[in-house]
């Protein structure tokens, strides 16, 4: 009796771990839309979060960094989503986590060596994917789902949203994406993004004006071009943040290992002055554009 008490004791404490306000995790499989010329398409994997209550629930999918979804020294969820979904799942959003680089057997794509352009060109693709999943579940608010992304995966957002998506499917009927949240996106300029790139996607940018993976000066430029063509975008830089500033607990440090082409090394930490704003201020912009 004692070691069955233990292990209810055990496994209430693991379902608190994945978060106070959550249901325990899914692990979801869906099609991803990359399959052409009668190729089968790679089967994504998803880890979807649920808050408590009924629903459906509005639902927000996580679009990872260029290191993947999972500490490779740990092979745990990395810290960054895990403390953003905690954030999210409190508010009442459902979280579904979408790993585009397991399924397509690649760990990383942060270093020019290790750069794969053609997965990166199929992430837009993965959040729409994503998308089509979630609004087949009953248990999800199908005009609710908003997409959110880091680094790689924050101009994945970029080109997700874009009026004229590289991911949106040709014959893709609504309702889309309600808003979107990219922080230190990368492909984030009118050089690669296009001068005319716009968006009629809520959009909210945030970097760190210390930024020297993906720097502040472009995104800005690009923010404010696209609002001058009427885009709903939103930008703000956090003075004296560096890349991954919203990431718990990350002590500063270089990156040579991702040394990029320019010679510039990469600089991460976490900047608790900026993550706390972030907190609030993802949460403000989530409550007035997914709100019923």
């Amino acid at each position: 009796m004692r070691r069955f008490l233990a292990l209810v004791i055990l496994l209430g404490i693991a379902v608190a771990a994945i978060g106070g306000s959550a249901r325990a995790q899914q692990t979801v499989r869906f099609a991803a839309l990359d399959g052409a010329n009668g190729a089968a398409p790679t089967e994504l994997v998803g880890y979807l979060f649920l808050p408590v209550g009924p629903g459906p629930h509005a639902a927000i999918v996580f679009m990872h960094g260029c290191g993947g979804l999972f500490a490779r020294a740990t092979g745990e969820i990395v810290a960054r989503e895990t403390a953003w979904r905690r954030s999210l799942v409190e508010r009442g959003f459902a979280v579904l986590m979408v790993d585009g680089f397991g399924p397509r057997n690649t760990t990383e794509i942060c270093s020019p060596a290790s750069f794969k352009p053609g997965l990166y060109a199929r992430r837009p693709g993965d959040a729409y994917a994503a998308l089509l999943f979630l609004r087949s579940r009953p248990d999800i608010s199908h005009d609710r789902i908003g997409l959110m992304g880091w680094s790689n995966g924050g101009g994945a957002v970029l080109m997700a949203v874009a009026e004229r998506s590289s991911g949106r499917p040709a014959n893709f009927t609504g309702p889309d994406f309600r808003a979107a949240v990219a922080f230190y996106p990368g492909s984030c300029s009118p050089q690669r993004l296009g001068p005319d790139w716009t968006t009629e996607i809520p959009l909210l940018i945030l970097v760190g004006e210390d930024d020297v993976w993906t720097p502040a000066a472009p995104c800005q430029e690009q923010a404010e071009q696209a609002a001058h063509l009427g885009a709903p975008v939103v930008f703000h830089a956090y003075p004296g943040a560096h890349h991954d500033f919203d990431w718990p607990g990350l002590k500063r440090r270089e990156l040579p290992a991702f040394t990029m082409r320019s010679g510039v090394v990469p600089i991460v930490a976490e900047d608790p002055a900026a993550r706390a704003d972030a907190l609030d201020r993802v949460g403000a912009f989530l409550a007035r554009h997914m709100s019923n």
